[in-house]
């Protein structure tokens, strides 16, 4: 018994969304369980637009200069004094390599000799 207006993609019974047609088999309505053969898509059109990248050059090397200044730091940069070369700027990184209730590892990279140093908080 049809109660709802025969829209395409809506079952005719409750109203609801039916799902998306698959290439082979019946429709199934999710709210009322009724099966529907692929006839109630019929009428319904679909759009669609592709957007291709467009190529420019002049990005690419903006990338590349801004890695490699990137590379410099492996983190956050702190005022640490690098016990190598003396150096006042180093970068750290943080791990939980032991238990969870202990304190985290934390490395150390000068920036200027990139002397590594750990420390257990």
């Amino acid at each position: 018994m049809e109660v709802f207006n025969n829209r395409p993609g809506f079952c005719p019974s409750c109203g609801s969304i039916l799902p998306p047609l698959q290439v082979k088999g019946n429709v199934f309505c999710y709210n009322c369980k009724q099966e529907f053969s692929p006839d109630v898509y019929i009428g319904e059109t679909s759009e669609y637009t592709i957007h291709f990248n467009s190529f420019d050059p002049s990005k690419i090397s903006k990338k590349i200069t801004q890695k490699s200044e990137e590379t410099e730091a492996d983190g956050p940069v702190v005022e640490r004094k690098c016990p190598k070369c003396g150096n006042d700027k180093m970068s750290y990184a943080t791990l939980q390599l032991r238990s969870a209730d202990e304190g985290q590892t934390v490395f150390f990279t000068c920036l200027k000799c990139k002397y590594k140093e750990s420390e257990n908080s």
